[in-house]
């Protein structure tokens, strides 16, 4: 499968306007270490640390812009985070843990939007199944997915000033990449 994208140039975003993103991805590929360890602890396997390496460095190399992360408290995606966050040299402040994103209803990825700083353009969030493939599937009906796979981001953009808005703002897919997208 190719990478999906619904403009010839990923790059069409320019950094100082009203137009915002949202890249929704996956936590990577994960592991149980041991079958006493509750779901939350899980880490990343070795697989994991690898796909979530290539996708930040595969979406920070086309100049994808990203200025604030929002992750799940899950060992797993706390790691995918670290990831993203080294590859576009995010502060600690542009990084936020939010306990809602942990096996969240697909509402709570609105709420988690809405509530972000009007002073950020570029945000991400990383999260799990099924309640990301769930949200993403409602947001345009440009691609649908049966699943999203580890470490995949589906990325959207919308021409709003406030955050709040989201919800009823007019959203454009933008594309979708994976680590097994090799084309």
């Amino acid at each position: 499968m190719s990478l999906l994208f619904d403009d010839q140039n990923i790059n069409s975003l320019p950094v100082n306007t009203q137009m915002r993103s949202v890249l929704f991805i996956r936590h990577a590929k994960s592991g149980w270490d041991s079958a006493a360890m509750s779901d939350i602890d899980r880490p990343l396997n070795d697989n994991g640390r690898k796909e979530a390496a290539e996708m930040a460095n595969r979406l920070s190399a086309k100049k994808i812009p990203l200025d604030f992360f929002i992750s799940s408290t899950a060992k797993r995606t706390r790691q995918t985070t670290e990831f993203f966050s080294e590859a576009y040299s995010l502060s600690p402040g542009n990084i936020v843990m939010n306990a809602a994103l942990y096996l969240p209803s697909p509402d709570i990825f609105y709420e988690v939007i809405e509530e972000t700083a009007n002073r950020f353009h570029h945000i991400a969030i990383c999260s799990h199944n099924p309640a990301i493939t769930d949200f993403v599937n409602r947001l345009t009906d440009k691609i649908r997915i049966d699943n999203m796979p580890t470490c995949g981001v589906f990325a959207i953009k919308t021409d709003i000033s406030r955050w709040r808005d989201f919800r009823e703002s007019s959203i454009q897919f933008w594309f979708l990449d994976y680590p097994q997208n090799r084309g």
